[in-house]
């Protein structure tokens, strides 16, 4: 078969098909040999060093070093790289940590030397041997025991250009895990950012808990949920779409600090920022307000910066951020009229102004839809994607903020704010409406509106009311993205990119 430049396969998709049955048809046959003559799968083989770690300890000794001071090792991992010349081969194995050179000779090895013409990439192989340097100079393994672990069936994608099919990489993250270098990058910095959010609360005397997933009422934002049934109860339960009723109901109980790092369901599209089962940091503190969660963000964002990358100063898509900078604050309404040039300031609480201006936009609303819920859909089409650098948004109408304190001086408008960076919403955070008659009145105009057709409006919380009228101290509220933060802080496009197995539609066959 013709190949195109830079080693594409020329000729058509049905053609790779078909020369890719032929390899698996291939290592199907070498497997069958296999088991004729010895397990096929061993597990009998440790090892006692990684690629990584010999590359620390030993990556600025020099050959006559290595020499004089012999170090026996046992490495393993999956065959990447392979470069015969009759007697003597090279191979590069990769594992957690890395990539490490063997060097097999037919003289040490035998009969295993031999069995390795016959393996192939992406094979999981052991060796043992010594550390020596090469002629050019790279730190490898003289191997003189070898053996094959794992036989691969599949063959791996072309080395130079990996999983080059967006979805398929999505579809077989095992697959762009081997392959790629920068992926693996993406899932260990995701994992330092919990592990910075986890400390960074720990020190402040935060409680991690977890609270149910299944749920009978759905609460603590306005989402379409999923819907299950408890066969043994009997009862139609829902995946949760945010912990929060359930973590206010432990500071009613006394637990000041508390936070939980899970995951939520909302069953909606899916995007480039939108996935069905996503994870969030959400956190409730005793005696504070939604002032002291927008310095908490500020601190936590650029501590984060430090400790990932040392620099305030970060690249996402092309554009440079100053985290060093004060984060910009303004209200919702300041937003309205800065992205909306011409709006009439003093009209912005004016429902037939507004319906006005949305219908301009070709925002739809419905009849019940009040100021409060126009400015939003007015703010979301026009600001939001144009909020690039840091951002606090607040005075969010008290309308769509059906769990948010209202603000003394304006009762229109909620104790809320929205944090964007790179014109996405990363956080959401209130001061905590703890009035428990308003939280049952805010419950049943929810209500309405789901009676109405309202599939994102919430129900009606009979419990939660209970609690709050034994009493919930002075609190706010934050609710933050970790798959958007994960994006920016990792440079991905895509929240699918920052999700190990993102859902997709099913494959076809």
């Amino acid at each position: 078969m013709k190949k195109a430049k830079n080693g594409a396969r020329s000729g058509s998709s049905d053609d790779h098909g078909t020369e890719e049955n032929r390899l698996i048809a291939e290592r199907r046959g070498k497997l069958t040999a296999l088991r004729g003559t010895r397990v096929a799968y061993p597990n009998d083989f440790r090892r006692d060093a990684l690629a990584g770690e010999l590359h620390a300890s030993f990556g600025e000794r020099s050959g006559e070093w290595l020499d004089a001071n012999p170090t026996r090792v046992k490495v393993g991992g999956r065959l990447m790289l392979r470069r015969d010349m009759g007697r003597a081969s090279f191979a590069k194995i990769g594992d957690r940590t890395g990539q490490i050179q063997l060097y097999l000779q037919q003289e040490a090895l035998g009969e295993a030397y031999e069995a390795f013409k016959g393996w192939d990439i992406g094979d999981i192989i052991g060796a043992g041997g010594v550390l020596f340097r090469t002629k050019t100079g790279e730190l490898s393994v003289r191997a003189d025991q070898l053996t094959l672990l794992v036989k691969s069936l599949r063959p791996l994608p072309d080395k130079w250009h990996g999983l080059a099919d967006t979805e398929t990489r999505y579809r077989q993250r095992y697959v762009d895990l081997i392959m790629s270098e920068a992926s693996r990058g993406v899932f260990r910095t995701r994992t330092r950012i919990v592990r910075y959010l986890r400390d960074f609360l720990d020190s402040l005397d935060f409680l991690e808990v977890e609270t149910p997933m299944m749920q009978q009422i759905p609460g603590g934002a306005t989402a379409r949920p999923f819907r299950t049934h408890h066969n043994a109860l009997g009862l139609d339960m829902y995946l949760r779409i945010a912990p929060e009723l359930y973590l206010k109901r432990l500071i009613v109980g006394g637990f000041e600090r508390v936070y939980e790092i899970n995951r939520n369901f909302r069953n909606e599209g899916v995007s480039t920022q939108h996935n069905p089962e996503f994870t969030m940091l959400e956190l409730y503190l005793a005696y504070a307000d939604y002032r002291d969660l927008m310095d908490w963000i500020e601190k936590a964002t650029r501590g984060l910066a430090d400790t990932l990358y040392g620099t305030q100063q970060i690249t996402y898509q092309g554009r440079s951020y100053d985290l060093a900078r004060p984060f910009r604050r303004l209200t919702l309404e300041q937003a309205i009229i800065e992205h909306n040039p011409g709006i009439d300031p003093l009209s912005l609480r004016d429902l037939t102004y507004l319906r006005k201006r949305c219908e301009q936009l070709g925002l739809k609303f419905e009849p019940q839809d009040g100021a409060g819920k126009l400015q939003l859909a007015l703010f979301e089409k026009s600001a939001e994607s144009a909020l690039l650098d840091p951002t606090f948004v607040y005075a969010y109408p008290a309308e769509v903020s059906p769990l948010s304190r209202p603000n003394d001086a304006d009762p229109f408008i909620a104790d809320r704010f929205e944090f964007f960076l790179a014109g996405r919403e990363i956080a959401n955070g209130f001061s905590e409406l703890n009035d428990p008659e308003e939280q049952a009145a805010r419950f049943r105009a929810q209500v309405a509106r789901k009676e109405k057709g309202d599939e994102e409006a919430m129900f009606y919380d009979a419990d939660y009311v209970r609690a709050l009228e034994y009493g919930m101290p002075p609190a706010a509220g934050l609710g933050v993205g970790i798959d958007r933060l994960v994006m920016f802080f990792t440079d991905a496009p895509s929240i699918r990119d920052v999700i190990l197995f993102p859902h997709l539609r099913p494959e076809a066959h």
